[in-house]
């Protein structure tokens, strides 16, 4: 277990930072005529990063494919400064203090930074997501260690190298550093779908009423990690050639897991790409069926990341000048793209955006893919409108005397440009002094009731309707007004608003109600007051 001065103030941090409200800049904003900015497109968010990362979460968590960051390398030159403000006098001392190379805390510091971070970024990852991370040799043996504890052990997929300079640095007759890395951890590595290069398959040597198959390997889990407590979501059940129940048994006869992932086991299921073998115990061994078009990839060499250029994608971009040092070439983002995000509409955050390579990266793979895959870009610094955005925009747009035909040309999209407004802070609400928006107020609630993401399409205004989990489903009743919510409460008159019940519970939030216990029973209602219970649930 890795440890670091300030670790136990830091490694619960991310569930104390408040939830803030994403405010829409449409002048900053490259939309469509009549378009309005909207949180679920491109997106440019400029503000602290990990405060931007929880205000993600209502509408993100677990739908992000693909995370790249190139973080700080902590070399003691890049004058990044520690900002977090943890309920720690320690901590506090580091506050708004450059990190330089001659500070004997600096490694400290900056794992510190990084844990609260990685663990939002885990959150927002889909199931079968994976997060690539840039970092050289001052801090990746740290990294791989926190890497471990956060994402665990098993889900590390590779240490990629990558040639960041020709020439090296450093005098002549010492080894010279001419490379980087790249560190891939998988959210979960059974499920992930790293796609590699295409080879020749072994002959389909059977047939089914589908058509030609081989048998692949076998989907209960074995080995390390195979039992049902390693990883419990990987126990459930699929319906057996009988239809009757099986679940992912081990040879030995305890409980197992299988090796995919229940949306895909049950996809494979119900196409007939699995077989099923009956053991004399009556339980099953299940294998994979491949096919003709099934994908059989062999794994891309981690020495595969050679220099390019991304400086001078900036200056054809700027005028001739690099406005940013040290890019990342658009090259890298796309290949990592192209590992993990290929699917139509996944989405591709960076949260560490600084020049803005990732959404070049994502709006050429769109372009060449035909795709409709989306970035978010998080930067905290200052220049996130005039550098980072501006990229963006200019990438879009074209450049009319670009030497460059896909720059010249522009490669088409748009963006929606955020920043972070007011934390959702129950003694505010309370004293009226900031009140977010209706639907800045029904993401938050939705979220922390019910843990699932938010999505503003679904909003009914009318009926305080804000969406359903597989659990609930959730109204508000609240207007950014004081005299609103002194006066509003879930009553007689709102029950006929609500109608009559169904199968679910309704989760009520509101400020106060005129109803008794029985009456919510009746109608199947939970009610939350605002604001205490948003916390409470």
């Amino acid at each position: 277990m890795l440890q670091f001065k300030g670790k136990a103030f830091v490694q619960n941090h991310h569930f104390s930072v408040p939830v803030s409200e994403l405010k829409p800049d449409e002048k900053k904003s490259l939309l469509l005529k009549g378009e309005k900015p909207s949180l679920e497109g491109n997106l440019i968010i400029h503000g602290d990063n990990l405060k931007a990362l929880k205000a993600l979460l209502p509408t993100y968590a677990g739908r992000v494919k693909c995370i790249y960051i190139d973080p700080p390398y902590n070399t003691g030159n890049e004058h990044w400064k520690y900002n977090d403000n943890v309920n720690s006098p320690m901590i506090q001392s580091w506050l708004g203090q450059e990190v330089k190379i001659d500070d004997l805390s600096r490694h400290d510091k900056w794992l510190c930074m990084m844990m609260p971070r990685l663990k939002l970024l885990r959150e927002l990852l889909s199931d079968d997501g994976v997060i690539f991370i840039s970092i050289d040799d001052n801090e990746v043996h740290h990294l791989r260690a926190l890497m471990n504890e956060i994402f665990f052990e098993d889900n590390f997929v590779a240490s990629l190298i990558r040639q960041a300079i020709k020439g090296g640095t450093g005098p002549s007759d010492e080894v010279r550093k001419t490379h980087d890395y790249v560190l891939v951890y998988a959210k979960n590595k059974e499920e992930s779908e790293l796609s590699g290069l295409e080879v020749d398959s072994l002959p389909l040597d059977q047939v089914d009423n589908v058509g030609a198959y081989r048998k692949g390997r076998e989907l209960n889990k074995w080995g390390a990690g195979s039992r049902r407590e390693d990883s419990p979501t990987m126990w459930f059940p699929i319906t057996g050639p009988q239809g009757e129940d099986v679940y992912p048994i081990r040879n030995d006869g305890s409980e197992g897991r299988w090796r995919w992932g229940k949306k895909r086991m049950l996809k494979a299921v119900e196409n007939e790409n699995v077989i099923f073998e009956a053991r004399t115990d009556g339980t099953c061994i299940v294998y994979e069926k491949i096919r003709e078009d099934s994908v059989r990839r062999k794994a891309h060499s981690t020495l595969e990341l050679t220099n390019a250029s991304g400086t001078e994608t900036l200056k054809a971009l700027f005028g001739g000048k690099s406005p940013f040092p040290y890019p990342k070439p658009v090259s890298l983002v796309e290949f990592l793209i192209d590992l993990v995000a290929s699917e139509d509409g996944a989405i591709v955050l960076d949260s560490f955006a600084g020049s803005g390579t990732t959404a070049h990266a994502v709006l050429a793979k769109a372009k060449e893919d035909e795709n409709s895959r989306r970035f978010i870009l998080i930067e905290c610094e200052d220049y996130a409108d005039m550098i980072t955005a501006e990229r963006v925009r200019r990438v879009i747009k074209g450049l009319p005397h670009a030497k460059d035909p896909e720059l010249k040309k522009g490669l088409g999209g748009g963006f929606s440009y955020f920043t972070l407004g007011n934390a959702i802070d129950a003694n505010a609400v309370l004293t009226g002094k900031s009140l977010p928006s209706y639907e800045e107020m029904a993401r938050f609630v939705f979220y922390s009731a019910t843990g699932a993401p938010f999505d503003a399409k679904k909003i009914n205004k009318k009926k305080g309707y804000i969406g359903e989990s597989e659990e609930y489903e959730v109204y508000l009743l609240y207007k950014p007004d004081v005299e609103f919510l002194k006066t509003k409460a879930l009553d007689a008159d709102y029950l006929k608003v609500l109608g009559k019940a169904g199968k679910k519970t309704r989760l009520v939030f509101g400020p106060m109600k005129y109803l008794d216990q029985e009456a919510l029973e009746e109608h199947k209602i939970i009610f939350a007051q605002l604001p205490s219970e948003i916390y409470r649930r």
